[in-house]
């Protein structure tokens, strides 16, 4: 049976674990992270920060089977932890998550996955040839004020506007030039002064070369790493907000960290997004507990 093939792979004391580049088709390219396969061992929260500190990468997913009536097995819970905290949705450590179990575990050949997060939200997962594609849902921003001092510490001298989304406690900050924002280095011990009061900075700009609609980096110093290379969950957000000032639903979005990473986004209604890229696994092996 496919279970008892799934579950051979583990044992009460080692989790399969891999690293997973995330956003890219290029090793070392996207995001790194960790994904850990949790099939016989309950894991308490303090143990998987204890994890995803040693791995050390911006974020860690832990993922647990969930056996259905039907016998399926394409439903899962996901959680996902940085460094320095639990965080409720993460899209790159989904994305390596889904390409971990289309490659290593899907013994049913499973075209569609369901990844349930701590807020049970239902991530539904589809793979067609090299492409994944993540329904996430879709948050609106509000206006927001920025202070100065959070400004200077990024390097940003005039913006064009400022928002807020309550579900990430992300600031969004569009400025007028993709190339600039490529520039920017902020001062993160400045940048941890000026505020605390939200998780991250996501700082976007339309597109400068044509080949994508929308660029952006995200600084979150507050709860992970001081940049994170390709954030699908900032796309919650920007999505909308892009698809709004763009007036069309489909987009191409490029993250100009120093890694860089893509992923085509589709506003599908009201309260989803369709997030779409690859990813490529430069790791697997065992984490002995």
């Amino acid at each position: 049976m496919a279970l008892n093939r799934l579950l051979s792979t583990s044992s009460s004391d080692s989790i399969a674990t891999y690293v997973v580049n995330a956003f890219t088709d290029e090793a070392f390219r996207g995001n790194p992270a960790g994904v850990c396969m949790v099939l016989k061992k309950e894991l308490s929260p303090e143990l998987m920060l204890q994890i995803a500190q040693e791995l050390g990468y911006s974020e860690t997913a832990f993922v647990s089977l969930i056996l259905s009536n039907e016998k399926k097995f394409n439903s899962f819970t996901i959680r996902y932890f940085s460094p320095k905290m639990e965080i409720p949705l993460c899209g790159h450590a989904t994305l390596a998550a889904a390409k971990v179990i289309f490659d290593y575990w899907n013994f049913d050949d499973e075209s569609e996955l369901h990844f349930f997060n701590i807020q049970m939200l239902d991530l539904v997962i589809t793979k067609n040839d090299d492409m994944i594609s993540m329904t996430f849902p879709s948050y609106p921003v509000i206006k927001a004020s920025v202070p100065t001092k959070t400004l200077e510490a990024l390097g940003i001298d005039e913006v064009i506007d400022t928002r807020y989304n309550k579900e990430t406690k992300i600031l969004l900050i569009e400025i007028s030039s993709s190339k600039r924002l490529a520039q920017l280095t902020p001062d993160y011990t400045a940048l941890l002064q000026s505020i605390d009061t939200i998780n991250g900075i996501l700082v976007t700009a339309a597109s400068d070369d044509g080949e994508y609609d929308f660029h952006s980096r995200y600084f979150w110093p507050w709860s992970g790493t001081n940049e994170d290379p390709v954030t699908g969950g900032t796309h919650t957000f920007l999505t909308p907000y892009w698809a709004k000032k763009l007036d069309k639903t489909r987009l191409k979005s490029f993250q100009s960290s120093n890694r860089t990473g893509w992923m085509n986004v589709e506003l599908l209604n009201e309260k989803q997004i369709l997030i779409s890229s690859q990813a490529k696994i430069v790791l697997s092996g065992h984490l002995t507990l």
